[in-house]
Formats: C-alpha cells, structure tokens, sequence
C-alpha cells in the first residue's frame, strides 16, 4: 500500500521542525510521497518542508481554504492511502504512521482520523472539551450507518457523533477521496466530508492508538468565534442548535460563570495562575455562550430585518480563522 502525507502549512517555525523529526521517526516514513502547500510563508517554514523531502507547492495567503487546499494537495500525491496533518501537530511516538494506516485493511473503511493529546500547558478547560470530543477519546470507534434513513432517525448529536473525522491528523483512501473531495467550505470541511462519506456506505475509524500532540491556547474571544463557526456548521450539517433563545443563552451564561468559577477555586494553582485563569473562564463563560446562540441562529439573523449586521459580523467571526 502507497501512503503519502500532505501539509497545509504558513509560518509554522520553529514547532514545524519538531512536527518534520517525529515524521522522520516514523516506520516507512522513508517511503512516504510528501507534499506540503504554503500559504506564503516568511519564516523558514519552505526550506524545512523542503530539507524533509517535501514537494512544495506554494500559493497566496488569500488562495487558501480549508477544504480546496486540501483537495489541490491530495491531487499531486500518487498513493492508495493519504495521510493530513497539521503543522503544529506533532505524532506522539512511533505508532502514529502504522496504525492509521492498518485500518485499511477493511475495503469499507474510507478514511481514519486519530487521537488528540493536549500540550502539556493546555489551559485546563480547553483540555476537557478536547476529552469530550470524539479526537479525545482512548477506545477505538467505527463509524458508519446501514443508509440515510438510519442517519435522519438519529437525534442531531448522534448524526454529529456518527459523522466525527477530524483532519489535524487523519487519513483518507485517496479512491474514495476522488468519489468525495473536501470541496470549498469556510469552516468544518472534516465533519461536512465525514457525513458524505457516511452516506456514501464508506465506513469512518477513530483509531486511538495512533496519536498526536495537538491542542491551543487562544484566548476567550477566539474560541468564542470558533465556536461560532463550529455551531453555525453543526446547525447546518446535522441539525444540532443547543441554544435557540435569549433566555437558554442568559441560563448558559450564569451556569457557566458559576461553574467554571468553581472549578478554577477547586485547581491547586498559585494565587496569580489561579487569578488569571478565573477571568480567563468567566470571558470563555459568555464568548464560547453567544458563539453557539450566534452561530446556530447565523441563517435567520442573516436574513431578518437586522441581516446587514449579521452579514457583516459574520464576516468578522470567519476572519483568521
């Protein structure tokens, strides 16, 4: 079996040169077809991908997209299987390569996705909603569906959960990919890819015991328009709107406040890291509260009486993301 790697990458230095040495540590990575595309990087990030024995293929800032990006980089490797990754998401030990690609020994199984570990400083609150996705989870998941009637009887979290693929670090079986290419999509390109090749009858694995090293510290008013983006997906893909109303969204907020505030009194920090911490949880309380009602109400806001505003405030949650 052919595998390649494909790296979407813009100033990824110096973490990048850590991402390349645990490649090269990998089983078969002498082997591996690997092709990176650049946004327009720089910093060093070219000259190492290239030092690495990389293809680069090199594009301008605003040509990138999540899902085309992708789709233009699969399309220059000649392999059966496909590895993605990230540049800032580093394979945790020498069984990330062979067993993301084991799984295709089942013909059904048309793309892979493994296990996300936390940085050892991740802020703890990022840490458990990494745990809570399917990315974060130690057993190992098959995923598929008898047909589209099986997936519209299932409850909008389950079509979520049915559908998780995660593309930080997964893989694809690149005949099944040119059946179902990422398309263009501003955000969320992996779940939106993960149902198609769902109700396609392909079978989707979460293959713990191939790992990476991934997750972020952004501060609360990022997440919050992350979040929006994810649940302006999720509404749309699988029907998931957890917080409809004004009122869920002023109950999400208390109960978040009074939560997350307890649980940082709870921690054993010094005084100051407790400090900051508390104030950095109870903004992440009302960003990551009005990007789900913002995100899930995004299509009727955009076509009220208010829809300029909304229009344009969605352009600003989609900027740098």
């Amino acid at each position: 079996m052919r595998v390649g790697l494909v790296i979407p990458t813009w100033n990824g230095m110096p973490l990048l040169e850590e991402v390349m040495g645990a490649i090269d540590r990998q089983p078969g990575a002498t082997d591996l077809v690997r092709f990176a595309i650049d946004s327009g990087s720089s910093d060093a990030t070219v000259t190492c991908l290239r030092d690495h024995g990389f293809a680069v293929q090199s594009i301008e800032q605003r040509e990138f997209n999540h899902g085309t990006t992708r789709d233009l980089a699969i399309s220059q490797v000649d392999a059966d299987v496909v590895l993605l990754l990230t540049q800032d998401a580093i394979p945790a030990d020498d069984e990330w390569l062979p067993r993301l690609v084991e799984v295709y020994d089942d013909p059904k199984v048309g793309a892979a996705y493994c296990r996300q570990i936390p940085r050892s400083d991740c802020n703890p609150f990022i840490a458990q909603r990494l745990s809570e996705w399917v990315a974060g989870k130690t057993e190992l998941v098959v995923q598929e569906v008898e047909g589209e009637d099986e997936f519209v009887a299932l409850e909008p979290l389950e079509r979520l959960q049915r559908s998780a693929y995660d593309n930080v670090a997964g893989s694809v079986r690149r005949s099944v990919w040119q059946k179902h290419p990422f398309g263009y999509r501003r955000f969320g390109e992996d779940v939106a890819f993960g149902k198609r090749l769902l109700l396609a009858g392909q079978r989707i694995v979460f293959q713990p015991q191939s790992a990476v090293i991934h997750s972020h510290n952004r501060s609360p008013k990022a997440e919050g328009k992350r979040i929006y983006c994810d649940h302006q997906n999720l509404k749309d893909l699988f029907g998931v709107h957890l917080l409809s109303t004004r009122q869920q969204l002023r109950e999400n907020i208390n109960w978040a406040r009074k939560d997350y505030g307890e649980r940082v009194l709870a921690l054993e920090l010094p005084e100051a890291e407790k400090r900051d911490l508390r104030a950095w949880a109870l903004a992440y309380a009302k960003w990551s509260a009005w990007g789900m009602y913002l995100g899930g109400n995004s299509d009727r806001f955009m076509h009220g009486k208010l829809g300029w505003f909304y229009r344009c405030l969605d352009r600003w949650m989609h900027r740098g993301i």
